[in-house]
């Protein structure tokens, strides 16, 4: 059987948007995440840059069988490139939005704060109390706007709240001073 491995560094953090198992956490020097939006998606969204000065936490998790199509569908819009994690002896994939399909953020483009929390949710799980921080730390484009839809969530795999994601989540677009838009 060919093994085949894949870094997930925002939602596919959080075990409840996904059945990929066994997954291990990991620490990938030379990337960091940025918000972009693109035409695949309509809205911002995660994706991996190299930064030589940076490195994100994140999961690693086998591809069962090698089996791509349900993760490459999962990840549309986004190439598939091939790293290697410091602590493994394989490659793993990692998924980044081609720099030529980024468009510009704005109201049009925004951040679901749904998608936001699911992430946070998986950094919280998974890494504990500075999970979060070392999420919002090693991000760039806080800069987009955020469509507040906690109560009518558009992001597909929303996850009910705790109130410690929310405090995390609402005290750092505080201190960024986003700008909130209300559906």
């Amino acid at each position: 059987m060919t093994h085949a491995y894949f870094f997930g560094y925002g939602s596919l953090v959080n075990r409840n948007t996904h059945l990929y198992t066994p997954v291990r956490m990991a620490r990938l020097p030379g990337w960091r995440r940025q918000w972009v939006a693109t035409p695949h998606r309509g809205l911002c969204y995660l994706t991996a840059v190299k930064d030589e000065a940076c490195a994100i936490d994140g999961l690693v998790a086998e591809v069962p069988g090698a089996d791509w199509a349900a993760l490459d569908t999962r990840e549309t819009g986004y190439d598939r490139h091939d790293t290697m994690v410091p602590g493994s002896d394989h490659a793993t994939a990692i998924y980044a939005v081609p720099e030529q399909s980024w468009q510009p953020h704005g109201p049009e483009h925004p951040i679901l704060l749904s998608y936001l929390d699911v992430v946070i949710a998986g950094y919280l799980s998974e890494f504990g109390t500075d999970g979060p921080q070392h999420f919002f730390e090693t991000t760039s484009g806080w800069d987009a706007p955020v469509l507040n839809d906690r109560d009518a969530p558009l992001y597909p795999r929303a996850q009910p709240l705790t109130t410690p994601v929310r405090e995390r989540v609402d005290d750092w677009l505080a201190s960024c001073k986003s700008t909130i838009l209300v559906t």
